[in-house]
Order: C-alpha cells, then sequence, then structure tokens
C-alpha cells in the first residue's frame, strides 16, 4: 500500500503530472472544478491511468477539500509507485529526472 501527500491544482487546462516538489509530494493538474467532489474523482482517475491499477484501489483519504490530499493506492509500494509516476513524468515533460544534471 502506498500513502503519499499531493498537490493538486483544479481547473487546469491539461490534465497530467506536473512536477515532483523538493518534499517529494507530486503535484498533478485536473481539469475538473473543486465541486462535488469532481476534482476528487479526476485525481483518482488520473492516479489509476498514470499508476496502472484499478480507480477502487485509489482513496484520497484526506483532504477531500483542499489541493493538498492523502492518497492511499492498495496494491502498490512506494518503490514501484515512485518509480511509475517517475516514468509517467519524464515522458510528460521529454527528461529523466533520476538522471537530471542540472541543464
Amino acid at each position: 500500500t502506498r500513502r503519499s501527500s499531493d498537490l493538486v491544482q483544479p481547473n487546469a487546462r491539461r490534465a497530467g503530472l506536473l512536477a515532483r516538489m523538493p518534499g517529494g509530494e507530486w503535484k498533478l493538474a485536473v481539469t475538473a472544478p473543486p465541486v462535488e467532489g469532481a476534482a476528487n474523482e479526476a485525481v483518482v482517475e488520473l492516479l489509476s491511468t498514470l499508476l496502472g491499477v484499478k480507480r477502487r484501489c485509489i482513496t484520497v483519504v484526506r483532504g477531500e477539500s483542499s489541493r493538498t490530499k492523502t492518497i492511499e493506492v492498495e496494491g502498490l509500494d512506494d518503490d514501484e509507485a515512485r518509480m511509475r509516476l517517475e516514468r509517467a513524468l519524464a515522458a510528460a515533460t521529454g527528461k529523466d529526472e533520476r538522471f537530471d544534471d542540472g541543464e
């Protein structure tokens, strides 16, 4: 089980994984507004796609009305989830943060 604190940007132009923050949090963007749980559902859908797990395996356990959310993913450990998210971020940005030389 993976549990992490993630930052969410609702009402974005495009949904996706934006960055890994200095504190280790992942920054996600969703197009849904933060109304009646729409953004939370969009976060679950996005993470389901990025991590390759079923939606029912993902739960927002804290921060339902906040941009900072604690999200639990059943069936993945922290290392596997991190590797999958790093791959997704590298594909989205065109660079691999594990080998970033600062240029």
